[in-house]
Order: structure tokens, then C-alpha cells, then sequence
């Protein structure tokens, strides 16, 4: 099992590098349920934190109230893999989501993008009442970069 400074690093660059990852939940009779999402990481030596700008829908609503968590899993035609399992919760203030989306903003594409230019109705900016911001706190790890996959190199973890 390795220390989180040796992996989160490692893991950032890996879903930063295929950008999109399936994220799941559970719904309130515990069946899983996935939608592909776009979060973006930030790791400062000591704490990884994910991001996701996102429309908070009825079903997301329900499943984050009914288990607080989610699981992003990346994967990318070379066989990189990587998953964080993440306590998850919804970020209403101002100041967080104006910092995020500039985050968004300012980050070269193709993982940065303009969240008031992808054409989501009423995403005009960060106070616009249909952008909500979903932060993630993993729990676990794990990344397994293609070349060791195919050599049958087991995968590194970490668990808090």
C-alpha cells in the first residue's frame, strides 16, 4: 500500500491525461448508477481534492443524500486506469464555485475548458443558479498506467 504523496501525484497526472471519467453513485435501493463526468484534481503536497461543475438533477440529489460518496474511474485506449473513491458533497458558496470555475477556465484544454461556453443553458457564470459544484475527498486510490498492466504489474493503491 503506498502513502498518498507517492500516488495522488501519479493519479493526477493519469486522469488529467484522459480527462473523462465514469462517475458512480447508488441510488436509494442501492442499485449503482454512472454518468460521465469532467472533474478536475488539485493536489498541494498534503490533501487531494477533486471538482466537478455539474447540474444538480433529482437523481444526483437523491443518490448523494441516500450515500454520500462516489467512485470516478478513468480509462483510456493505451490501458491506463486509474479510480478514486471519493466522500462526495455539494458546494453551494459563491466564493468556492467562482474559484472553481475560473480553475476551469484558466486550465489548458483539453482537461481546462470555458463552463459559460459548452452551451448548457443558464451556465452564464459561477453565481448562475443551475451551476452547482460537487467536491471529492478520496478515501482510495488506485492507478494502473497501461505499460504495467500489459507486463502484469499489479496496480498501486492507497487507502485512508
Amino acid at each position: 500500500m503506498s502513502e498518498l504523496g507517492d500516488i495522488a501525484p501519479r493519479f493526477v497526472e493519469l486522469a488529467h491525461g484522459i480527462v473523462w471519467s465514469t462517475v458512480s453513485t447508488t441510488d436509494p435501493a442501492g442499485r449503482p448508477r454512472s454518468r460521465i463526468l469532467h472533474p478536475i484534481w488539485q493536489w498541494d503536497g498534503q490533501e487531494l481534492t477533486g471538482w466537478i461543475l455539474t447540474g444538480k438533477t433529482p437523481p444526483k440529489v437523491a443518490q448523494l443524500a441516500h450515500s454520500p460518496y462516489a467512485a470516478c474511474n478513468y480509462w483510456a485506449p493505451t490501458h491506463d486506469t486509474c479510480l478514486a473513491e471519493c466522500a462526495a458533497e455539494w458546494v453551494d458558496d459563491l466564493e468556492t464555485k467562482t474559484t472553481v470555475w475560473e480553475l476551469f477556465r484558466s486550465t489548458p484544454m483539453p482537461l481546462g475548458y470555458d463552463p459559460g461556453g459548452i452551451g448548457i443553458p443558464g451556465w452564464h457564470g459561477p453565481e448562475s443558479p443551475g451551476v452547482n459544484l460537487l467536491r471529492l475527498r478520496p478515501w482510495r486510490l488506485r492507478v494502473l498506467p497501461g505499460k504495467d498492466f500489459l507486463q502484469g504489474l499489479p496496480a498501486t493503491s492507497w487507502r485512508a
